[in-house]
């Protein structure tokens, strides 16, 4: 399974960028996908996952939408009102199942950098 992160770069304060996250391989069915930031000396943190329902992050509600598309297995994450603290390298991960036991498999995208200037 390959998760491939796009979207990132650089934007101005307040500004907005898109995330997307296209999973790829014999995947039988994406059951959660979710965004975590990692920015430098800092420890990884969760941004947005969804699964039945969505969970935010503290600094990112009422910012951030996630959203899936299971026809495509791909994952979005709209980040708007954009700040200088949610400059960080972005990571993709979703929980796949492979046959209808549902047991999941944890993958990673490569990370995809989210710079914020201010």
């Amino acid at each position: 399974v390959q998760l491939v992160e796009s979207g990132g770069g650089l934007v101005q304060t307040g500004g907005s960028l898109r995330l997307s996250c296209a999973a790829s391989g014999s995947i039988f069915r994406i059951n959660a996908m979710g965004w975590y930031r990692q920015a430098p000396g800092k420890e990884r943190e969760l941004v947005a996952a969804i699964r039945s329902n969505t969970n935010y992050g503290d600094s990112v509600k009422g910012r951030f939408i996630i959203s899936r598309d299971n026809a495509k297995n791909t994952g979005y994450l709209q980040m708007n009102s954009l700040k200088p603290e949610d400059t960080a390298v972005y990571y993709c991960n979703a929980q796949v199942t492979f046959d209808p036991t549902n047991k999941e498999f944890s993958y990673w995208g490569q990370g995809t950098q989210v710079t914020v200037s201010s």
